[in-house]
């Protein structure tokens, strides 16, 4: 059952693998077996990474990313294929909060979110799927905030997050039956980010009392986890799901 989970022989193409969850996806992917191709904007950050990658001993490459641009993620794509062979699994990890009042929120300030959250979402993914033969999976990782609200004002984030679940239905009733490619969503709670650490003194300390039933932010391996099991033959079952690794929150 175990070697089920396991990612030996796979290529994972990985965005926003610059820092925080995207480098935990891409050391802990790399570690259940799979090689790595990691995209992202900042290239000094990229090969911090792909170290990290390389530490596990298995390969990794990287291709400086934008994910606002289709032919960016094409290029990352590209690279990934010509370098390791294939692409099996996306991790579609690259995003972008923000935490503006709606009234004060500019035309671009919320199309910058949007562009990234969900645009970018959408041109890797079909990127990928023009190359990704039966059995690959893409894991969308969204947001609780695509559920629900946490007191900040978000309505680009939410919006974006949101979205992301019914991009993530449509492209799995597209593509599973059609092309044997499974797409699930990942919704994370709380866990360290670039994100988390710029919020106000004492807001996540409330959140995690009042609305977390575990009472504490989440580790970044078990998203990790989470996130092979749908990758996986583990989860060869599952598609168009959405999955809350939140500690309870919506729940609360």
């Amino acid at each position: 059952m175990l070697e089920r989970f396991r990612l030996d022989g796979k290529v994972a193409v990985i965005t926003g693998a610059s820092s925080g969850l995207g480098v935990a996806f891409a050391r802990g992917l790399a570690e259940a077996g799979a090689d790595i191709a990691i995209g992202a904007r900042r290239k000094d950050r990229l090969e911090q990474t792909r170290l990290l990658v390389e530490e596990t001993g298995r390969r990794c490459v990287t291709a400086v990313t934008d994910v606002t641009r289709p032919e960016d993620c094409q290029g990352l794509v590209d690279v990934a294929v010509a370098e390791l062979g294939a692409v099996d699994i996306l991790i579609n990890n690259a995003g972008v909060g923000t935490a503006v009042p709606a009234l004060r929120e500019t035309p671009e300030e919320f199309r910058q979110v949007v562009d990234i959250n969900l645009h970018g979402a959408y041109w890797m993914a079909q990127a990928c799927a023009k190359v990704m033969p039966p059995g690959s999976s893409i894991v969308n990782i969204g947001s609780v905030l695509g559920e629900t609200t946490a007191g900040l004002p978000q309505a680009a984030y939410s919006a974006s997050k949101a979205a992301l679940v019914g991009l993530t239905r449509d492209l799995a009733q597209q593509w599973t039956g059609r092309r044997g490619i499974r797409v699930n969503c990942l919704e994370p709670g709380f866990f360290e980010s670039e994100m988390t650490s710029s919020y106000l003194p004492g807001y996540l300390e409330r959140q995690l009392e009042q609305r977390v039933l575990m009472g504490r932010p989440g580790d970044p391996a078990e998203l990790v986890a989470a996130a092979i099991f749908l990758a996986s033959d583990a989860g060869s079952y599952v598609t168009g799901a959405v999955l809350p690794v939140d500690g309870g929150f919506l729940t609360s």
